[in-house]
């Protein structure tokens, strides 16, 4: 598939605004990991879970990266 956007000519923050709404739109299913990656990925979600302190807001996570 070819796309009509020429992403060079996109700003950072306009690459990650995609970049964001292309994560958003895919399914949990469509993402494939091994069942290592999986076990691994409920160990930090119950981690979480007993401790919602541990985790970054997501919106953080963006600041961070937009201020490099």
């Amino acid at each position: 598939m070819r796309s009509e956007i020429d992403l060079k000519d996109l700003s950072t923050e306009q690459r990650l605004a995609l970049l964001d709404e292309i994560w958003d739109s895919l399914a949990a299913d469509d993402v494939p990991v091994t069942v290592a990656q999986r076990s691994e990925l409920d160990r930090r979600l119950d981690e979480l879970d007993e401790d919602p302190s541990l985790g970054i807001p997501w919106g953080e996570v963006l600041r961070k990266i937009r201020e490099r």
